[in-house]
C-alpha cells in the first residue's frame, strides 16, 4: 500500500495494514496520531513526562489490539482518546495519593517575539483556567474545543450520553469564561 498521499488513507485502514505486517502503515500512523494524543494527555496532566509515557503506552497499546481490531466498530482516534483518558485518570488518582500534584510546573523561559509570549501567555492562561474544572468538565472541553472531536465522539470516549456530554461541555465554558474574564486586557483581548 503506498503511503505517499497518507493523509487520505483512514487511520483504521492503516492499523489493518499494520496488523497485516506493514511497518510502513505503523509508521504514518504514529505520525499522524503522536502529537493529538500526546497534547491532550499534556492538557489533562499538566506534565511532559506524564504525558509522554502515557502516549507512549496508549499506541503501546493500540499496537497489541490492531490484529482484533473490527472495522467499522468503532474510529482509531476515539478509542486511543478512551484509552489516553484513562490513562490520564489513573495517573491523577496515583498522584494524588504521592503528593505530586504539589509540584509546579517548570516556567517556559524560553526567549521569543511579543507575539509568541502573547500566545504562551494565553495557553498558560487557558492551562490554568482548565485546571479549575472538575475533571469530566475538563475531559469534555478539551475533546470538543481542542481536541475538535464531535459530541458523539466525546460520548463514547468518556462513556456517557451525548446529553451528559452537552451538559459538560456547556458547564465547563461557563466556568472558564467566568475564570479567565478579568484577563481580556492582559492577554491581548482589550478591543472586544
Amino acid at each position: 500500500m503506498p503511503f505517499d498521499a497518507s493523509h487520505d488513507i483512514p487511520s483504521e485502514a492503516l492499523l489493518a495494514a499494520f496488523a497485516a505486517g506493514d511497518i510502513a502503515a505503523a509508521r504514518v500512523l504514529t505520525l499522524r496520531l503522536t502529537p493529538r494524543i500526546f497534547g491532550y494527555a499534556m492538557r489533562l496532566l499538566r506534565d511532559r513526562a506524564e504525558a509522554e509515557d502515557v502516549t507512549q503506552e496508549a499506541l503501546l497499546r493500540l499496537w497489541k489490539i490492531a490484529p482484533e481490531w473490527r472495522m467499522g466498530e468503532a474510529r482509531v482516534t476515539t478509542w486511543l482518546y478512551r484509552v489516553t483518558t484513562n490513562l490520564c485518570t489513573d495517573r491523577l488518582r496515583r498522584a494524588r495519593w504521592s503528593g505530586l500534584d504539589e509540584i509546579a510546573e517548570p516556567a517556559d523561559d524560553a526567549p521569543g517575539a511579543f507575539e509568541r509570549m502573547l500566545d504562551a501567555d494565553r495557553m498558560d492562561a487557558l492551562d490554568a483556567a482548565l485546571a479549575l474544572l472538575p475533571a469530566r468538565q475538563r475531559q469534555a472541553v478539551i475533546l470538543r474545543h481542542l481536541e475538535h472531536l464531535s459530541n458523539p465522539e466525546i460520548a463514547e470516549v468518556m462513556d456517557i450520553g451525548i446529553e451528559a456530554v452537552e451538559s459538560l461541555t456547556a458547564r465547563g465554558k461557563r466556568r472558564l469564561s467566568a475564570a479567565l474574564a478579568g484577563r481580556r486586557a492582559d492577554l491581548g483581548y482589550e478591543n472586544g
